[in-house]
């Protein structure tokens, strides 16, 4: 009996430790496909939801509260009965301290998601062989996992980063190439863990950490906070006087960022801030016009 007992304190014990990282909620929509196909995806949402929350993807103890994330799955396109092209939107948030509210970290319209799926087939993670469906889940959870990492130690995300690009690597390889391979659109998944791992954005990614460092900080000094948000704008400045800063990284990282620093910095003592972003993120630009007019 004792000794059933120790058993039943270690499974326990382990289950905590090596519990799943991710709460992902899924939603599919399907307007666009036959009624027929329609059909055969009725508990897609359900399976691919399971697969991403029963899935332990980092291999490491693991004790925290759980990532919120979602992906917003858009068919646009069958062309059989198993044979899917679809957009989807991957979204993740993590909270902020001493307050209810959630910092978004990451806001991708990923529009190139290509794949064979059969109603009621079995998904198996294997990160090391490439599957259209698996491959595809597998990559943005180490991407939502590697980002949510960073926030709280510099470049803790890196083996996850990793992870992600040699799952880019074999898309590339596979017969599913499109979304893998490197191209000029504004969204690549490939070149984002290129960016990733480039020493070129190391000061970036120091700055990621400390901007996070003056999100939590926010709600008790807030004038400290405010440079420790600011010091990465000044850092992409200085990047974008030395080097081309039009990057897949950089565009992610602003997706997501550019209504929370909008935020945090109305206020803030020094509005050429903002002048700043404008040179940094003209795609929200008009964002930006607001908090100056």
């Amino acid at each position: 009996m004792k000794k059933n007992f120790v058993i039943l304190i270690s499974l326990v014990l382990t289950f905590q430790l090596y519990a799943q990282e991710l709460n992902c909620r899924v939603t599919v929509n399907y307007e666009k496909l036959p009624i027929n196909n329609r059909e055969l995806l009725a508990n897609f949402a359900n399976e691919i939801e399971t697969y991403i929350n029963k899935t332990q993807f980092t291999g490491e103890p693991f004790d925290g509260e759980k990532i919120n994330c979602a992906l917003n799955i858009f068919f646009t396109s069958a062309s059989s009965d198993i044979e899917y092209s679809a957009q989807v939107v991957i979204t993740s948030t993590r909270p902020v301290y001493k307050s209810d509210r959630q910092s978004p970290m990451l806001t991708i319209n990923d529009a190139n998601w290509n794949f064979k799926y059969e109603k009621g087939q079995p998904l198996y993670s294997n990160q090391s062989i490439y599957d259209p469906i698996t491959s595809f889940l597998d990559f943005y959870a180490n991407i939502i996992i590697g980002f949510d990492y960073e926030t709280w130690e510099e470049f803790l995300g890196t083996q996850y980063f990793q992870k992600a690009f040699n799952i880019a690597n074999l898309g590339m390889n596979s017969n599913y190439k499109k979304g893998w391979e490197r191209t000029s659109d504004a969204y690549n998944r490939t070149r984002l863990c290129e960016d990733l791992l480039n020493d070129k954005f190391r000061p970036f990614r120091e700055a990621f950490y400390e901007y996070h460092y003056g999100v939590d900080l926010y709600q008790v000094n807030k004038a400290e906070a405010q440079d420790h948000i600011t010091n990465l704008v000044n850092v992409l400045d200085d990047l974008k006087n030395k080097t081309d800063i039009n990057s897949v990284l950089i565009r992610t990282f602003f997706d997501a960022k550019n209504g929370e620093i909008t935020d945090l910095l109305r206020d803030y003592k020094d509005l050429n801030v903002f002048s700043k972003l404008k040179r940094i993120d003209p795609s929200h630009i008009s964002k930006y016009n607001e908090v100056m007019k």
